[in-house]
């Protein structure tokens, strides 16, 4: 449960005891202290008052709550923990120690959750909170049925319908969840999760065509989801409608979601479309992301070590990969000065020694060195013999 709730829950809880308990503490005093978010402030007046009467359950309700809005659940839990011991059936304690527990001790969250259950079994938040504990223990029969109580309870709560949706969509009961998508959508047809299940729901039992308008919805929200526009992406795919499929994938960069898997169905897209070449362009972004940029060095090392041992072809296939990848035209130079000095193929020199000088941005002192010296003994056409020395000078 967020704070938020906590927070208006906790109000409620102030203006009773406010009415009911005056006591020895300052009410309004508290509650200013609290709305005005200062928690620090409210512990530092409330922890004299529990010294005093350590007993009292008004001032440690409103202490552990201090603490747990300043974010240290440890001291809140304990407060919460004194509190039971006091009052085993303190509804304020166990709903503040489901929600300090749910994460690091889930276990003994639903402990606490099944015992607010018991104490107020009419209450939905109670059996959907056990049901996303029990989902995330991996439970999930037992968390549909929670979940269906949660919404059985409180239908008209978006956040049971969206939970219990959810978790019929992964037992593949798609017909039932639809149903209560399109009335969770009947009331607020812009509601966000909804929308985004309505894709799932769609694309996972393959009406690709339903997938269309609750994601063209989000689209048109400004609501980019890496999930739920895949999905619709593929579904246009699968459609053939491959134009549509690019343009969600698009979406989906220009929103920040450039990731190799999107790039990859845009390339899918774009090859179906006969744009062989953007094609190709979307597949070199998937290598680019897909291996490390530190693999270029990998590439040049292993390239200088075939090179010790005299196996030219293979220290060439290492430079091209590494030109190929990440696109350092001083790859081509290694590759010209194989050719010129060993293998003693002008041609292929030539033509590296020229993408060399073409490509070529120099950014230290060698490799502007480097990039003179070939322009230097470029002429006519011809590679000079010497080029190789202008390596070993670079390397040096």
């Amino acid at each position: 449960m967020s704070k938020l709730i906590f927070c208006l829950c906790f109000s409620f809880f102030f203006l009773t005891f406010a009415q009911a308990q005056p006591g020895n503490i300052e009410i309004r005093k508290v509650m200013d202290l609290f709305q005005n978010q200062q928690f620090d402030e409210a512990i530092f007046y409330l922890t004299p008052l529990e010294k005093k009467d350590p007993n009292n359950i008004e001032v440690l309700g409103y202490l552990g709550y201090g603490y747990y809005m300043a974010d240290d659940y440890k001291a809140s839990g304990k407060i919460y923990e004194r509190i039971l011991g006091i009052d085993s059936n303190n509804i304020q304690a166990l709903r503040y120690l489901a929600d300090i527990t749910a994460s690091k001790a889930p276990d003994s969250s639903m402990i606490f959750s099944r015992r607010l259950i018991g104490l107020q079994p009419g209450k939905a938040v109670y059996y959907r909170n056990l049901g996303e504990l029990l989902r995330r223990a991996k439970d999930r029969d037992s968390a549909l049925v929670y979940f269906q109580q949660a919404y059985t309870l409180l239908p008209t709560d978006p956040k049971n319908g969206v939970a219990l949706a959810e978790m019929l969509i992964f037992k593949k009961r798609y017909a039932t969840a639809d149903s209560i998508i399109r009335l969770g959508l009947a009331q607020d047809s812009l509601h966000i999760p909804f929308l985004k299940l309505a894709v799932k729901s769609a694309y996972q039992s393959e009406n690709f065509l339903g997938a269309i308008a609750p994601g063209e919805r989000l689209i048109r929200m400004e609501e980019p989801s890496s999930i739920t526009h895949t999905e619709l992406a593929l579904s246009y795919f699968n459609l053939k409608m491959y134009d549509n499929s690019y343009r969600v994938c698009q979406f989906l960069i220009e929103s920040g979601f450039n990731t190799e898997d999107v790039y990859y169905y845009q390339s899918k897209a774009a090859g179906k479309m006969k744009q062989y070449a953007k094609s190709n362009e979307l597949l070199q972004n998937c290598l680019t992301i897909a291996i490390s940029p530190t693999a270029e060095k990998y590439f040049y090392d292993r390239g200088q070590n075939y090179e010790a041992v005299r196996d030219y072809k293979k220290a060439i296939k290492q430079y091209d990969s590494a030109y190929y990848l990440f696109k350092d035209p001083f790859m081509m130079y290694y590759i010209a000065s194989i050719y010129e000095t060993h293998l003693k193929d002008q041609n292929q020199a030539r033509k590296y020694y020229t993408k060399f000088l073409a490509l070529a941005k120099p950014r230290n002192q060698n490799e502007m060195k480097a990039v003179q010296y070939v322009r230097e003994r470029w002429g006519g056409g011809a590679v000079n013999d010497s080029v190789a020395s202008s390596r070993k000078k670079d390397e040096e």
